[in-house]
């Protein structure tokens, strides 16, 4: 009787948080990367709100140990998504371009260029991938997320393509906020792309497996003398 007196109270008690709306909903995070899986998580903390990438180590080698020696050097913290380019026929899709633009302080030496014929990604809704020059060595320290698929980015017999490296797995809604943000500015492939207000990447951390910081100079938290 004692049981059901509890199992009653309970009930009555958990419809009265609902009522008045204590009830607080548990945000679901990205599920940890299995051990030995090839997969490092890289959480991107900006004004927006987190976006979370999943790096794949062993597809993509040279590309994904670049951009975790940008992650764990804190050479992202403080730049900005700075491009949005929708899609015209479809403004819902597109990509968004962040990274440190032309800030040569914090530029890392150019690596081998990993192609989706050498790694068998794709750019895929939610790709994470390399932006870069004619070269393919300038890849390095700028990146963007696809939204939507956007199959002519990979490579084929006349295009080198682009360096896909990884995906998201939380905050594609984060992404989707960007690419939707007003834009202006820019020239050639890049007119009215350039967005009005940039957002600020506030930091990224790698989720999985300890930090490896280069030991490169940090010029860029260097102070410039009066």
């Amino acid at each position: 009787m004692l049981a059901g007196w509890r199992a009653e109270v309970g009930r009555v008690l958990l419809a009265a948080m609902f009522g008045l709306g204590l009830v607080v909903a548990v945000a679901a995070s990205p599920a940890p990367a299995r051990r030995g899986s090839g997969v490092v998580r890289v959480r991107i903390d900006t004004t927006l709100g987190a976006i979370t990438v999943a790096v794949n180590q062993r597809a993509a080698p040279a590309t994904a140990a670049n951009f975790l020696a940008y992650v764990d050097d804190g050479r992202f913290d403080g730049t900005n998504f700075y491009r949005a380019a929708q899609r015209k026929a479809d403004p819902r899709f597109g990509f968004v371009q962040g990274g440190i633009q032309t800030d040569a302080r914090r530029i890392l030496p150019p690596f081998a260029f990993e192609g989706t014929n050498k790694t068998g990604l794709r750019h895929v809704d939610g790709a994470i991938s390399m932006a870069r020059h004619d070269d393919p060595k300038s890849a390095g320290g700028n990146y963007f997320i696809c939204v939507g698929p956007i199959p002519s980015l990979d490579a084929s017999a006349t295009s080198r393509g682009y360096a896909v490296f990884g995906r998201v797995v939380a905050g594609m809604d984060v992404v989707r906020r960007i690419l939707a943000a007003p834009t202006r500015g820019g020239n050639d492939v890049t007119r009215g792309q350039m967005l009005a207000n940039p957002i600020r990447v506030i930091r990224m951390v790698r989720l999985d497996g300890a930090a490896s910081p280069t030991a490169r100079p940090r010029q860029w938290l260097e102070k410039i003398p009066r």
